[in-house]
Formats: structure tokens, C-alpha cells, sequence
């Protein structure tokens, strides 16, 4: 089996879908197709269909009919995406000292795959007897602890997955300054380094920056425009609302130069376009930004990745006492527990200038 890119017809939207040795996947293919309709983002849509490819993969392998899996099935699932891909094909047990090919959050990730494949051909009539479509019923108790707003929902059960692997709590990575002025100063390009400190001073997402277009900066204002729009380069936004960001006049002073200096006279209404490497004017891609990490790193020995800015834009947000609430909407977050989630979180040295702060850790509260 294979994932194949597809064009939708007269449309500059993109889609994935899945083939085996007959041609596509047809369940696969009207899943994915809606998610496309809804305009569910490209990315998601590759990463779904590599999933259900895996997922399909291994109903082959045991020789069941996708209709017909039974709830213990999909653990035998999880089980299999735990072997490395060499021992999938037979009946091959892993050694407990050896380690597991897919982390718990890449497992959990093909299961929702799975399951809102489930969950969309059920609500379309297809009998699927007791399958992933069966969730667990959890109602709120009447006492205790109720989720926020949980009293819209009334007495109606939750729903949810029951098959779901615990995930360790991961704190975002966040790029010290130090090493984030060893990237900057790298940068041989003004292209490059206001990419890089549009990143660290606005905290917007790869694509965010790469889907940016000259009118989405308001160089009088000191503002930055996020919006949701589909490009030549397959960059997106993925906040629906438009977001405004305030951008230093530093900020704004090398965007100029940039403009000046090397973006010339082009006819382009993307701002970070190709200068030196393929199709002068055409917008940056996904790719072109990964070549010049690659570069960044080989010749400074840092080891960074471009999200690692916005973590690190949120964390010097809270790290200055910025409202939760601030921080989730430059963030574009759709909730503010998301925001709490990803972000409420505090280093050890964070944990000391607090306690510091306070008063504390002086020795001197009682004597001893």
C-alpha cells in the first residue's frame, strides 16, 4: 500500500488518499475526502493517511474485513505499531529490554485517525457492529469536580475513546538567548535573519510566516496580520480568526532592509520568497526553510527547530507576567486551556526567582 498526493479538481486545495494493488481505498478515500471538503489542514490529511494506511496494512495481515473488527483488535493494532517495521509481517513478540518504534503520542495519534474514520462512516449508515465506534460512557457525577461549562451538556453521557495510551507530560522546548543570537548571527542573508527574528519576536508558526503576504504588515502601526488563506506553497494558518500581533520598530526597520536590499523589485505579494535557489520570486517552501536549518545547525552546533522559537515566545510571556488570556490570543490558540496546557509550566530556575521573590529559600524563616 501506498499514500499518494491528489489535486482536488478545480480547486487549489490538496488531499491525500491511500492505494493498495486495486486502485484507492474507498473508505479511506470518502474519509479523507471529507476532511478535505471541511478544510481540515494538508498536513493533518497526509498524517491521517499514513495512518489508515498502517491501519489497513494490518487488517491485512490478519485477514479481516474492515467492517467486521472487534474492539480487541484494535489493541492487537497497538500492539503491532510497537514492533519495528521489519517484524510487523510475522508473528513477531518484542523483547521487554527492547524499546517500542512508536511513542505512545504517535500510537494515540493513528488511533484517533482510526477512530474518526469509524465514527464518520457509522454516522453515514454503514454497519459496523462493535467496533472502535463503541466509547465508554462517563457521566458527570453530581458532587465533586465538573469540567468548565460541563453544565451545558446536562445529564447527556460523555463519549470518548476507550483505547488510548498514557502519554508522558513533555514541556516545550524553549531556545535560550544565547543560542538563539548564534542562529541570528548566521544568517549570511537579511531574507534569513528576518525569518528568524520574526519567529522569535512574534511567536508565529513556520507556516504562519511562510503564507505571509506584504499587506499582513503595517509598517506604520508596528503590526503583524495572521490570516487563514490557502498558497502557492502549501504553507497555513491554522487559527480560522484573524489575529493581530504588535511587532517592535527594530522588527519593522529590518523588514525594510530586507526590501530594499534584496527583494528589490520583484512582482511577488509573498514576503519570504526564493532569492538564490529555485524559481526567483516563487514563495518559500516548507522544504527551502528546512535546507537552511540544516545549514543553521551544521554551522553554529545548535540543535533547534523553528517551533522551538514559539515555545520560547510564550514562555518569555509568562515569564513576564503576561495574561494567560494575552498570551493565548497572540498565540492564536483556540482555547485558553490549550494554552494553559502547552504552556503552564515553570523551570526549576522559574520555581527559584519565585520562591526567591517571595521571600523564601533565605534560610532565615526559622533557625536551626
Amino acid at each position: 500500500m501506498q499514500v499518494q498526493r491528489v489535486m482536488v479538481s478545480g480547486s487549489p486545495l490538496e488531499s491525500w488518499t491511500v492505494l493498495d494493488d486495486h486502485g484507492v481505498i474507498e473508505p479511506v478515500e470518502r474519509f479523507l475526502a471529507y476532511l478535505t471538503d471541511v478544510e481540515r489542514s494538508p498536513n493533518t490529511l497526509k498524517a491521517y493517511a499514513h495512518d489508515l494506511k498502517d491501519w489497513f496494512v494490518f487488517l491485512r495481515y490478519r485477514d479481516l474485513d474492515w467492517r467486521q473488527v472487534r474492539l480487541e483488535n484494535v489493541g492487537e493494532f497497538v500492539a503491532w505499531l510497537r514492533l519495528p517495521p521489519a517484524g510487523r509481517a510475522a508473528d513477531v513478540t518484542l523483547l521487554p529490554s527492547a524499546s517500542h518504534y512508536c511513542g505512545p503520542g504517535t500510537v494515540n495519534r493513528k488511533l484517533a485517525a482510526v477512530s474518526g474514520l469509524y465514527v464518520f462512516h457509522s454516522r453515514h449508515g454503514v454497519p459496523l457492529g462493535d467496533l472502535v465506534t463503541e466509547f465508554e460512557t462517563v457521566r458527570h457525577r453530581r458532587t465533586g469536580w465538573r469540567p468548565f461549562l460541563a453544565h451545558l451538556a446536562g445529564d447527556r453521557p460523555q463519549r470518548r475513546r476507550i483505547v488510548k495510551l498514557r502519554e508522558p507530560k513533555r514541556l516545550p522546548t524553549v531556545l535560550p538567548a544565547a543560542k538563539a543570537q548564534a542562529v541570528l548571527d548566521a544568517c549570511t542573508r537579511l531574507r534569513d535573519r528576518f525569518l528568524f527574528v520574526l519567529l522569535w519576536e512574534s511567536g508565529i508558526r513556520i507556516g504562519e510566516a511562510l503564507g505571509l503576504r506584504h499587506e499582513d504588515i503595517a509598517v506604520a502601526e508596528g503590526e503583524l496580520t495572521i490570516r487563514r488563506r490557502v498558497n502557492a506553497n502549501r504553507a497555513r494558518a491554522k487559527s480560522i480568526s484573524p489575529r493581530t500581533i504588535p511587532i517592535g520598530a527594530d522588527v519593522v526597520r529590518l523588514y525594510g532592509d530586507y526590501l530594499h536590499e534584496e527583494y528589490g523589485d520583484l512582482d511577488s505579494d509573498y514576503v519570504f520568497v526564493n532569492l538564490w535557489a529555485g524559481a526567483r520570486g516563487r514563495p518559500m517552501s516548507y522544504a527551502g526553510v528546512y535546507d537552511l536549518v540544516q545549514r543553521l545547525r551544521r554551522n553554529t552546533g545548535v540543535d533547534f527547530d523553528p517551533h522551538w522559537f514559539r515555545h520560547t515566545y510564550a514562555t518569555r510571556l509568562l515569564r513576564a507576567g503576561t495574561p494567560i488570556e494575552v498570551i493565548s490570543s497572540l498565540l492564536g490558540h483556540a482555547s485558553v486551556a490549550t494554552t494553559i496546557d502547552v504552556y503552564g509550566h515553570l523551570s526549576v530556575e522559574d520555581a527559584r526567582r519565585a520562591l526567591e521573590k517571595a521571600g523564601l529559600l533565605t534560610g532565615k524563616e526559622v533557625s536551626w
